[in-house]
């Protein structure tokens, strides 16, 4: 059998591909073949030969020219795959090369060279930034396209090949404050052509000149020439503003842009609302050809609260951007652009401390010279909750549902951040929960890895909102519902505060642990479930400093001793169980009203068994404790220390004669008696006479 040889197989690749002539599927399968070959080939570190050595500058012109815009997409598809493999694989020599072919392409300055040229650019600009952003920054090369782009017998394939490597180049800081510098003023004359008027002076001039769109005799710019030209302005207005971390359709660095070798950029005349306009007339106009670049650029925009509010305020272009969404693409830069749209759209600010708040203050203080810089009120939460509302209302959930299923990290990372914020307005939980938000947000948190903390942890909150507000038994009740213990993990996650905030945060855990209580009022399987998994983290928030999150974690307990396996964490014959009674007395004895009703609620259920009475008995002042109860001006505490009293007094055996005697000696009987003098409730008055007829009547 022959031995397989990768450098002839791809020598006889690359001779078809230079041969052309093929189908597109056919040149589709043949790059793929390559890239295989140089990804195994970067992975072999034993190989006697690399195949590397064998591409020469004949055959890195025929990938590249692959990459030409004039290509079918599928083909610039497997060829920038290819491009990336060889980058990768020959590193040094790769990227000599990549410089070589677009230096020479555009020292010929013809427009075919051109072309390819700036196609080939702005395909390698995501894949290789540092040395795409050298070729692009280079002296003389950036002034060189001024003419090129004013030339008045001009090519159309031109002005969009070098308008999408513009496009790309803007991600990059350096970059943008260049094409601020050099470009800025064209890319206005793009953006405010108005080709209407232009054809009517022409018309009026001579009624028989027909003028087609994007006209090149006329220099008249199609529209989505004009878009692409708008989208750019757009990065360049969002580079020149300091804003808070938003969602952006890239890694665009977020940085105030710098002049270009070191001079400040002058801000050109076209303002972020004015091309947020354009963007979304063009999507009401004509959203099928229109909207790869209106939503691009519409992604940026949105970072200003004004364009936010006036976005929002749209319902049909609401609905049109859904319909977007709804049709792009599994892990397409359009879905992505969509979700950065809706993300904008409905983000909070951060929670802050009032120390925060202050430090804040002061930084911007600083910042601004002498002058207090205020919050934008349009990014308060009365406006973001509006927003929020109306997206809601354009009908997004179902559709981040679809898309969730089959989206990337960085998509199902935006998607989560939405619903979280959605989930934010209580009158909405019930409406995402049947839209499928919680099912969504189960299967996002056991989708994303380890390493996306935050987003696991904004996952688990949103979920643990929607649960507070929803009946579990109409949420997991469905035949397509998850079941309802694979919310429990999630909920667990965020019990504990989130190790890498600057700030402890007790809301996630406050949350968490009620969505843990409503789920154990339901049946002894999940309240099992619960103490199993995180019993040592519920016990150990029921002694937390803030009242609240002490209260709820005592109301979980309260839900899960009416389990067995909850009644013998204090029922049982060991050091451990009688500390856990001993601190469940003392939080009957909280300052807090909430936690004392907790705790009581949770000593009604435990006294059912005698271990656990024996158990009190044994506790300095716990019979105080509980007497202390029946004395409380709140009838629903009277009514829990009377239940737990009676539970006590009328106990059989050995426990039932000591908890009796003790309660006489503590005047168990006048607190009784006047007990059923302050309450007006039938259930308590029966149960304090029922308590009081038990210690009458026995003789011990």
């Amino acid at each position: 059998m022959a031995k397989f040889d990768p450098v002839g197989q791809a020598q006889l690749i690359l001779a078809r591909l230079m041969e052309g002539g093929q189908e597109d599927d056919d040149t589709c399968r043949e790059l793929d073949r390559l890239t295989k070959l140089l990804d195994e080939d970067f992975a072999n570190k034993d190989k006697k030969q690399s195949i590397c050595e064998v591409i020469d500058d004949v055959c890195v012109d025929t990938i590249f020219g692959y990459l030409d815009m004039r290509q079918p997409d599928s083909v610039r598809y497997h060829a920038t795959l290819t491009a990336s493999s060889y980058l990768k694989a020959a590193t040094d020599k790769a990227n000599d090369a990549l410089k070589k072919f677009f230096f020479d392409r555009v020292e010929r300055g013809t427009y075919d060279d051109y072309i390819v040229a700036f196609c080939v650019a702005a395909s390698m600009f995501p894949i290789a930034p540092d040395i795409t952003a050298n070729m692009f920054l280079s002296e003389g090369f950036l002034p060189s396209l001024d003419p090129l782009m004013r030339r008045k017998w001009k090519s159309r394939k031109v002005e969009t090949a070098c308008l999408e490597m513009l496009n790309t180049a803007s991600m990059n800081v350096q970059c943008r404050g260049a094409i601020l510098k050099y470009c800025a003023d064209w890319l206005e004359e793009v953006v405010d052509q108005d080709p209407d008027e232009l054809a009517k002076a022409v018309y009026t001039a001579d009624p028989e000149v027909h003028v087609s769109e994007g006209s090149i005799a006329l220099r008249k710019h199609s529209q989505s020439v004009r878009n692409l030209a708008a989208v750019i302005l757009a990065k360049l207005r969002v580079g020149t503003l300091k804003f808070p971390s938003v969602a952006v359709p890239s890694s665009a660095q977020q940085t105030t842009a710098e002049g270009f070798e070191g001079s400040r950029i002058q801000p050109a005349t076209t303002s972020i609302e004015d091309l947020s306009k354009m963007f979304g007339t063009m999507l009401l106009k004509d959203p099928e050809t229109t909207k790869r670049y209106s939503v691009e650029g519409l992604a940026y925009a949105t970072i200003q609260p004004t364009v936010k509010e006036e976005i929002a305020k749209n319902q049909e272009l609401l609905k049109t951007l859904v319909k977007i969404l709804n049709e792009a693409p599994p892990k397409s830069p359009l879905t992505y652009g969509a979700l950065s749209i809706f993300m904008n759209l409905t983000q909070y600010r951060p929670t802050q401390t009032e120390e925060e708040k202050k430090m804040t203050q002061l930084k911007a203080y600083a910042n601004a010279a002498g002058k207090l810089a205020q919050p934008n009120p349009l990014n308060d939460d009365q406006h973001v909750s509006e927003r929020c509302k109306r997206v809601f209302e354009a009908g997004l959930v179902p559709v981040l549902v679809t898309h969730s299923r089959h989206g990337s990290v960085a998509s199902l990372s935006l998607i989560v951040s939405i619903i979280s914020a959605l989930s934010a307005n209580t009158g909405s939980r019930g409406q995402l929960s049947q839209q499928g938000a919680v099912n969504l947000l189960i299967a996002a948190w056991t989708a994303l890895p380890e390493s996306e903390t935050q987003a696991r942890r904004t996952a688990a909150q949103a979920l643990a909102r929607i649960l507070i507000s929803t009946n579990p038994a109409l949420v997991f009740g469905g035949t397509r519902a998850r079941p309802q213990n694979s919310a429990i993990r999630p909920l667990i996650s965020i019990l504990p505060t989130d190790p890498a905030a600057e700030m402890r945060d007790l809301l996630p855990t406050f949350e968490a642990l009620m969505a843990l209580t409503n789920l154990a009022s339901t049946d002894d399987d999940t309240r099992t479930t619960i103490i199993r998994t995180a019993w040592p983290v519920v016990e150990e928030q029921q002694l937390s400093s803030n009242n609240m999150v002490s209260k709820a974690a005592v109301e979980l307990i309260c839900n899960l001793v009416q389990s067995i396996e909850g009644v013998a964490l204090y029922a049982a014959d060991n050091p451990q169980a009688a500390n856990r009674l001993h601190i469940l007395l003392a939080l009957a004895d909280a300052e807090d009203e909430g936690t004392r009703s907790a705790a009581g609620g949770a000593l009604a259920s435990l006294t059912a068994y005698d271990a656990i009475v024996l158990g009190i008995l044994k506790r300095n002042r716990g019979v105080e404790v509980v007497l202390g109860l029946c004395k409380e001006g709140s009838e629903d505490l009277r009514h829990r220390g009377v239940f737990v009293l009676y539970n006590m007094v009328a106990c059989e055996g050995e426990a039932g004669e000591k908890a009796r005697k003790e309660v006489r000696d503590k005047n168990g009987v006048e607190i009784l008696k006047e007990c059923a003098k302050l309450s007006r409730r039938s259930e308590v008055v029966e149960v304090t006479v029922q308590a009081l007829k038990v210690l009458l009547d026995q003789k011990d």
